[in-house]
């Protein structure tokens, strides 16, 4: 018996060399991802002397099975006993960490940096940091790379000299040869900056930071960039101007377009970091150059930023560096050639006005915004519509209706059915902003005329359009201005604006309410059963089952149930079916 237990004991990791050896890679990634409960059935014990050694020793395979297996052994430390013994996952994610594959390095590394948080500060030293260092002078550009992610956890739990060897080492990986690696040390640089003591900051990460930022590969200045932010949140202000300023106007100047995009993209960022001195001084004039750049993609990112770059600038004089500096450039920006470039522009443009306030935005952004209502490219017009509310707060509606509303008007009969959509959809917001006089004089007919547009799409939004109108403005006027139009299309020789008659009377009978939709909508339904269109007689049934609930008890068995009877005997199978859904729906039965 003690010799079949023990045969017990060794099933799950006979099991497991079975399916890792397996030639189906999907078995290989199940039992992987099974890996918790395999150490949990061998305990804590086993799982260190039996199971790691065999993970770190017979595992060369594909990338996924690997990269379930680094994120696996990040969630460990309890397996192997809990953190005194953490160290132990050390040599499976080591070799990981090597790899070729990038994702399954950064995954190891990902569980790397998990796991040094539990190990206490002499495990740290013992065992940890060695790793870190064998990584960092490793032969293959692989293992530096992964080094880099790993300095900024353990440098703040080690002693002095230790951490100086880090920084040495870092130092180091900030110059190798291979671009690869010194792309990933410029990646973390603004990480370990922040672990760093100050004076270190100034005498080790300033050299690096200068270093990288005029590295002759582009994807290593670029990360430069990202890094300045992080040093300069850390500097005290007066460091600025003479430790970081030269380097970030080299890179707002860079001859790569790809750096001089990052630092138009983390613009807002550096603004705060630099504080409002330096922002005038230096950042207006580089962002003037960034608008104005000659590559689509950078001005696009400058354009990004323009709203958040003004509510930043320092309030007492942040009018007259808007007008004088940054409100030129928008203009060109306006009639630029590139579509993504406006289209950016488009999307901020609108939070200006209330920056600049009522005079201002009439006489220098109103024009802007009229330009761009009338831009060839869809996506401009519609970032420009979609934002149209926090001019309304700043101008006035009837100064917003006088000079945007013929804009408005000419996209609502737009050519292209999407931008029609788009104008439809955003037609209840604007009839809540011009109230419902102004609304019935200039845009009631246009609502109306979306009903039979020849795209379905359009007549659909129209419908629901319709129901949120009548929300807002009641169902009296709605009885006066919509219902009549509506059931007048009951008798349009085309069918589709028939249906059209059909799909409102389904959107409407609950916000119209009991009276309007039994005197006034039923009569149009029940008449419309004898059409000559199957459609349409299906669609009668259909819309019978919707407006059944708010039509009184006594209406719906003198009039509906007979009608549903008659369409429940149609020659049309899809009639027959929908009326009969009606009857029982309504228990009309």
């Amino acid at each position: 018996m003690a010799g079949a237990d023990g045969d017990d004991s060794l099933y799950p990791i006979a099991v497991l060399i079975d399916e890792l050896r397996n030639e189906d890679v999907q078995l290989r990634l199940n039992s992987i991802k099974k890996l918790s409960t395999i150490a949990l059935a061998l305990g804590v014990e086993r799982t260190r002397t039996e199971l790691l050694p065999f993970l770190t020793d017979t595992i060369y395979d594909e990338d996924e099975v690997l990269l379930a297996l680094a994120e696996q052994l990040g969630n460990f430390t309890m397996l192997v006993g809990g953190p005194e013994y953490v160290h132990c996952l050390l040599p499976p994610l080591e070799s990981l960490a090597t790899v070729e594959e990038t994702v399954v390095r950064d995954k190891a590394v990902e569980s790397l940096r998990k796991i040094s948080q539990e190990h206490s500060p002499v495990d740290l030293e013992v065992h940890f940091e060695p790793l870190v260092k064998r990584l960092a002078s490793g032969d293959w550009f692989t293992s530096r790379t992964s080094a880099c992610g790993l300095f900024s956890v353990c440098y703040p739990r080690v002693s002095s000299t230790v951490k100086a060897e880090i920084r040495q080492h870092f130092r180091t990986l900030c110059s190798d040869d291979t671009p690869m690696v010194r792309r990933a040390a410029a990646s973390k640089l603004g990480e370990f900056a922040k672990v760093l003591e100050l004076e270190y900051v100034k005498t080790d990460i300033i050299p690096l930071f200068t270093a990288l930022a005029s590295d002759e590969q582009d994807s290593v200045r670029l990360l430069a960039v990202e890094a300045c932010v992080s040093i300069a949140t850390l500097l005290p202000q007066e460091d600025l101007e003479t430790l970081v300023m030269p380097t970030l106007r080299q890179a707002a100047e860079d001859k790569s377009w790809r750096v001089r995009y990052m630092v138009a993209d983390k613009f807002s960022e550096l603004q705060k970091a630099v504080g409002p001195e330096i922002t005038k001084n230096d950042l207006v004039p580089a962002f003037q150059n960034l608008l104005k750049d000659c590559e689509a993609e950078v001005r696009a990112a400058a354009a990004n930023k323009v709203k958040e770059f003004c509510e930043n600038l320092p309030e007492d004089n942040r009018e007259q560096i808007i007008m004088s500096h940054i409100l030129p450039c928008v203009k060109e920006l306006v009639s630029d050639t590139n579509q993504h470039v406006k289209s950016a522009l488009a999307s901020v443009i609108m939070g200006l006005s209330t920056i600049l306030g009522k005079d201002n935005t009439i006489e220098h952004l109103l024009p802007l915004f009229l330009t761009q209502l009338k831009d060839e490219c869809p996506e401009v017009r519609l970032n420009i519509i979609s934002n149209l509310d926090c001019v309304n707060e700043v101008i006035g509606i009837r100064q917003l209706s006088q000079s945007l509303l013929p804009a408005i008007v000419e996209l609502a009969e737009d050519a292209k059915w999407r931008v029609r959509l788009a104008i439809i959809e955003y037609m209840p917001l604007l009839a809540g902003q011009l109230g419902v006089e102004f609304f019935d004089e200039k845009l009631n007919t246009l609502c109306m005329a979306w009903l039979i547009d020849h795209v379905y799409a359009i007549r659909e939004a129209a419908t629901s359009n319709l129901t949120k109108l009548v929300e807002k403005f009641g169902a009296e006027w709605a009885q006066n201005t919509i219902v009549p139009k509506v059931l007048g299309m009951a008798n349009d020789p085309n069918y589709l604006h028939r249906m059209t008659t059909l799909f409102c009377i389904n959107a409407l009978s609950e916000a119209c309410g009991q009276e309007i939709t039994t005197k006034q909508m039923l009569p149009v339904v029940l008449k419309m059963s004898n059409d000559q269109v199957a459609n349409v007689r299906f669609n009668v049934a259909k819309s019978l089952q919707k407006i059944g609930p708010v039509l009184d008890s006594s209406a719906l068995q003198t009039e509906v149930k007979p009608v549903l009877e008659k369409l429940a005997t149609d020659s049309d199978m899809d009639v027959k079916y929908f009326a009969q859904e009606a009857i029982s729906v309504l228990a009309l039965a």
